[in-house]
Order: C-alpha cells, then structure tokens, then sequence
C-alpha cells in the first residue's frame, strides 16, 4: 500500500515539514509504505509552544466536553478500522490478527475507556483537622480536599511495536485529565498516529490539544523533550533512551511517566499445568514477534520437568508458521528492521558463545524478502550469560534450570528489569507467596493474561511511574490540596 506524503500536525494545522521526508519501509516486504515528516527542531518547539496555548482553554473544558470528543475519536477509528489495520501491518509487519485485535483495536477501546475516565471524580474528601491557637492564626476546625489537577503539555513518545495501543494509552488519558500532547512517534511506524491524529480532528479536538512531529533521527525526539512549555514526558521504549530522557527532566524538573525494557522470568515449578505454561511462554514466539516488553523470555524451570518443558515447547515450536503476515495461518511475521533482525541473530550467535544450546531456531528463515528471524529456544543457560540478562526484544527464548524455591526466587530477581514476571505452579498458595518475593511491576500467576484496570509498570530498570486503567488518570495528573476554615 502507497500513502500520500504526510504532513505534520501542529496547533490544528497540517505543515509540510522543513526536513522533507524519509521512507517508512514494510519489514515483511521490504517495500516503501509511505513517506512519513521530518520535522526540524524548530518545528517541535512550535509543536509545544501550540500546546501551551491550547491548554490555557482545553484544562477548562468540561470533562462531559472531553469525554465527548474521545468517544468520537474512537467512533472514528472504528469505522476506518480495515484501513488502519492494513497501515498498522504494513508498517510493522504484525499478523493480521495482531494488527486488528491488539493494535488497532486496543487503540480504540482506550480512548472509549478514558472517555469514561474524564468523567471520574478528581476530589477526594479529606477528614476535618481541629487546631488550637497558635501562630498559624485562630482555633478552629479546617476542611481539606486533595484535587486532582491536569499536569499541563504532556510529550508522549511512543514504541514501534504498537503504533496504536501505545499511543492511544499516552494520549487519552492525557486528554481526559485535561492536559494537551506532542506526540513524537517512533521513526519505524508513525503514520498510524498521524492516522489516529486525523481521527481526532475529525472528531473535534481543539487546535494545539493534540500535535504530531515525526523524525528518523533523535533530534527530533530531544528537542521534543527538553522544549521548556512541556512540564511531562511519557516515554515507553528502550532502558538506555529512558535513562537520556531521565537526565534531562531531572535537570528541569519535568514529571517523568517510563515504560522501559523488560526480562520477565517465567518460573515454571514441578507441580506446573506445563501445556499452560507452554501455551504463556510460546507467545513470546508469536506475539509481535517477540518484539514485547512484558514477553516471559526468560524461563526458569524447576529441574524435575526442565526436560520436558523443553521438549514441549520444542513441540509448541513445530506450529509456529513463519511468514507473510497478510496470509492466514502465518503466526510470526517478520522483525521491524534489518538492523534489528541483525541485533536479535548477533545475540543467537552469542548465546552459542556463551555455551546455550539451540533446541529449536537459530537459523534464518529462507524467506526471499522481509527482516525475519527464526523462533528460536536456547537451553542450559545459566543466569550469568548475556543472552539471560539482557534484553533480546525478539523471538527468543532462553531456559535456565534451578532446583528449589529459594534458588528460583533469587534467580528470577537477579536481573537488572523488573516489569512482568510469571509463575506456573499447582499450589496456587505458594504461587502468591512467591509473587510478593518478585521485584517486578506486575505477576502472572498460571497466566500470561492481563487485568486492564490494574496498574502498569516497572522496578529497577523497568521504569518510573504507573499506567493504564484508573491509573492512568492519576499518572496524567498533579494533586492539589485545598484548604479552608470550617
């Protein structure tokens, strides 16, 4: 599919943009789906300037008002929906179940959710304090409610491996709770959100709420973070970027919302439902090739079924159709890039360095074009190898043995993530037990499912800050306390 040359949008307008254009490129095809903007860093700054300005009057707005425009924003994405999910495939080479039940889809459905989300209440009623005379002024009894307040303009930099679930849940919530966005897409696939930012005008978000500035290089994506209007940034994408965009909110004090890298341990015990685990851990095979923060990558199994998880999964292996991702049947498309389809092989290759043995994998695909990886499973590792510790983001599985509890625990901490963890156990008591142990944002227990409504995010250098649901809204918001006489 050809698209247009796209524009950029800021405060309501579309602007050609003053670096020309560079190609987004279909990684199942190799072919060029459209040319997305390159915006100079004086165009961003005006981005934020534009979203300074309309916040004056969109932090106003009644909440009735907002949720009105984001349930028209989602009725506008549904009604395009087979022309974002072709655009959504193209750009990120996902199946075509992925692209509409988990991109384009989940897009939707979470600006329908924070449109409820603006209606929520924002006070909450603190207890009445009685002070005695003093300094402070006369004796009396003082009421207080805690408000929650917009935080202001909101730079939202999103992943390539959702363009629209990521972006939708930075955005909506954001709008709700009445701040105004620069979204800065990632450089792979941003002409979903500029397909998602002609829904909204459609839908009538005033100009400046909601700007789109696009680049192939960083200096878009800095100037998007340190333009002194923006008073937050939220960011889902790698650990090393997380820490650059850290460094400068820090230094002017800008409230910070991180989704960074994951290493989820899926800890797979003795008494396991093992096809259940199989079925939790195959999608890290399958789900965006791998290319998932929140995968359970890293298996650690109890060595009484250690061989026969293997031989399971090595099984589970044997349906996993790689392929064109436009063609039924097909369950792993390809990586985002050439570039990361080396960067996932090189750490393959590593892990046979490191003495892992390849069960399953390991060997690239005879696929004529498309940046494609083999799904790939590596045994008897152990917790010190590179390929255990760091993050692979593609369709690699690495499995390491231990032999009790206290070991497996440990081993599953022992990492430098901590965003989801997984245990599989037939004692659903000790499953919970072990779940309060795990230095993570979030656990799965016999599940690789999620809660919606339940808070997101990570330990250590998993990120900063909690999303999604109700915690979203607060995540979008400062709290303020007033004060009064009784």
């Amino acid at each position: 599919m050809n698209q247009p040359d796209q524009r950029l949008f800021i405060g309501g307008a579309w602007v050609e943009p003053d670096g020309g254009h560079y190609e987004v490129v279909n990684p199942a095809t190799e072919e060029v789906v459209g040319l997305a903007p390159e915006a100079s860093t004086h165009q961003v700054y005006e981005a934020a300037a534009a979203a300074r300005e309309a916040f004056a009057t969109w932090s106003r707005t009644k909440p009735e008002e907002r949720a009105a425009i984001l349930d028209r924003a989602a009725d506008l994405m549904a009604r395009d929906a087979e022309a974002n999910v072709a655009l959504a495939q193209a750009e990120t080479g996902a199946t075509t179940g992925t692209a509409r039940g988990m991109q384009v889809a989940v897009g939707s459905s979470r600006f329908r959710r924070y449109a409820r989300g603006a209606l929520e209440p924002v006070e909450q009623a603190l207890p009445p304090q009685i002070n005695e005379a003093g300094p402070m002024g006369k004796a009396g009894v003082f009421g207080a409610v805690a408000v929650r307040r917009p935080v202001g303009v909101v730079t939202c930099i999103t992943s390539y491996n959702n363009p629209w679930a990521n972006p939708a849940g930075k955005i909506a919530p954001a709008l709700a709770m009445g701040n105004t966005v620069v979204v800065k897409p990632a450089p792979q696939d941003p002409l979903s959100v500029f397909a998602m930012a002609r829904a909204l005008e459609e839908a009538g978000v005033p100009a400046g709420v909601v700007n789109v500035v696009s680049g192939a290089g960083a200096a878009v994506g800095e100037a998007a973070v340190d333009a002194p209007e923006v008073d937050m940034v939220s960011f889902t994408g790698s650990t090393a970027v997380g820490q650059r965009i850290g460094e400068v909110c820090g230094r002017a004090l800008k409230r910070q919302l991180m989704e960074l890298g994951g290493k989820g341990a899926a800890l797979v015990f003795d008494d396991a439902d093992l096809d259940s685990a199989v079925m939790g851990i195959g999608t890290t095979f399958s789900f965006y090739s791998g290319q998932i923060c929140t995968a359970p990558t890293r298996v650690l199994a109890q060595r009484g079924i250690y061989e026969q998880l293997i031989e399971k999964l090595t099984g589970y292996l044997a349906f996993m159709k790689v392929g064109d991702p436009t063609v039924q049947g097909t369950v792993v498309g390809p990586v985002i890039s050439a570039a990361h389809r080396d960067r996932v092989e090189s750490y393959i290759e590593l892990g046979k360095k490191e003495g892992a043995r390849v069960v399953a994998g390991g060997v690239r695909p005879a696929m004529e074009r498309g940046f494609y990886v083999a799904p790939t499973l590596l045994a008897d590792c152990t917790n010190d190898m590179r390929v255990v510790q760091e993050e692979i983001f593609g369709p690699v599985v690495v499995v390491v043995p231990f032999d009790e509890e206290e070991e497996g625990v440990a081993l599953a901490n022992d990492s430098d993530y901590g965003l989801l963890d997984y245990v599989w156990s037939g004692d659903v008591a000790r499953a919970f037990r072990i779940a309060a142990r795990l230095r993570a944002g979030g656990v799965g227990v016999n599940t690789i499912g999620r809660n919606m409504e339940a808070p997101f995010g990570g330990f250590k250098k998993s990120g900063v800050g909690r999303d999604v649901g109700s915690y979203a809204l607060h995540a979008y918001s400062e709290t303020q306390a007033v004060v009064w006489p009784g």
